[in-house]
């Protein structure tokens, strides 16, 4: 039987620019191999945070973007679009107007339509739910037909559940091959170590941690630092500090260093089974990866064959220590020819069109029942 083709409409933070914006490459994937498969996206997003001004790419001819002044006319007159939707998709952390467009956004809701909650930062939403009572988003879980997640594993689920999520279902990360892969290495990026991530409030202890407290104990190694909002923090001398690196550099910037460092958000790391997109972008560029440990490595990568794992500061140093260009090279080589083989979009994509039309065929089914 033909498989349904959806329009969707998705509400995020930004498709076309990854300034301030994690989740950008990640819908990027996600969106282009739903395209492949025939369906259609419509991706809205808001003209806040200077994104606009600094975007990686031109729209897309595998989504419509539509891009809304930040305001509540504005918005609503996109949910008015929303409508010849099959499908429609809130987005966490768009950034501004979250809880207005989490409430109205269930007001689309058909026995034809279903309205899905896509949460890009699981962990941080439900500690923040856990810890105000009157969050308003508490009522509205069991209101959605479907939560969707960026990772998490089994925690996560659980506890979305145990909020009366309907159902909850993880779609991790993955490599998007028609952006991330390997290319020749640019001298700008030489270094034996780098690290490529926003500055946020619950990472910054574990890059001081994991990296900058590193680069002190080898005063002899380089380090490379990517990202927004570093500029005035205390590094050490063998330190480069490169400021936002633009989607088109993240090859060469996976590519070139010795060694690439991942360094989770703290809340991610203690749920574990959250795997951030660059590391998946790194091992699809072939880089050899160094990770924070978190549980649920092993369900993505091997350690020691495909990446290697520190539980602190130092065992990154003694990584650093014991890690020759050799090793580096078939690390980098193996974890490559893992996501080639089982974490693509289009395998995430797959799993996920199945997951859909599995709802739509039950609303049919219900239909028919009641008819």
């Amino acid at each position: 039987m033909t498989q349904r083709k959806l329009k969707i409409a998705f509400l995020g933070s930004s498709l076309v620019s990854a300034y301030w914006n994690g989740a950008a490459t990640y819908y990027r994937g996600i969106i282009r191999a739903l395209h492949e498969r025939g369906h259609r996206v419509t991706f809205y997003e808001p003209d806040a945070y200077e994104r606009q001004q600094h975007r990686d790419m031109e729209d897309p001819d595998w989504a419509k973007v539509v891009v809304y002044e930040a305001n509540e006319t504005a918005a609503l007159a996109c949910l008015k679009n929303a409508q010849e939707a099959d499908l429609v998709v809130k987005a966490s952390g768009v950034g501004v107007l979250d809880e207005f467009l989490e409430r109205e956004v269930l007001k689309l809701q058909t026995k034809d339509r279903l309205v899905v909650f896509w949460d890009v930062d699981a962990p941080a939403t439900l500690d923040r739910i856990d810890q105000n009572e009157n969050d308003p988003f508490r009522n509205l879980i069991p209101q959605y037909d479907l939560i969707l997640t960026y990772g998490g594993g089994d925690p996560v689920v659980d506890a979305y559940e145990s909020w009366g999520a309907k159902k909850c279902v993880p779609v991790y990360n993955a490599l998007d091959t028609a952006t991330h892969f390997p290319v020749e290495p640019q001298a700008k990026f030489e270094c034996d170590l780098a690290f490529l991530g926003n500055r946020l409030p619950d990472r910054e202890a574990r890059v001081e941690e994991f990296f900058l407290n590193v680069a002190t104990r080898l005063p002899e190694y380089k380090f490379m630092i990517g990202g927004s909002g570093w500029g005035d923090k205390p590094m050490s001398e063998n330190v480069n500090y490169i400021g936002h690196v633009f989607t088109h550099d993240h090859n060469a910037f996976n590519c070139t260093p010795k060694a690439v460092l991942n360094i989770s958000r703290e809340s991610m790391a203690r749920y574990g089974f959250s795997p951030a997109t660059r590391v998946f972008e790194a091992a699809g560029a072939g880089a050899c990866i160094i990770t924070d440990y978190w549980e649920g490595i092993d369900f993505f990568f091997e350690p020691e064959t495909e990446i290697l794992v520190a539980r602190d500061g130092e065992e990154v140093a003694e990584i650093m220590r014991l890690l020759n260009p050799e090793r580096a090279a078939a690390i980098g080589r193996a974890a490559y020819e893992k996501v080639l083989a089982k974490h693509t979009y289009a395998h995430r994509a797959a799993g996920l069109e199945a997951l859909l039309h599995s709802h739509f065929n039950q609303r049919t089914k219900a239909k028919e029942t009641v008819a």
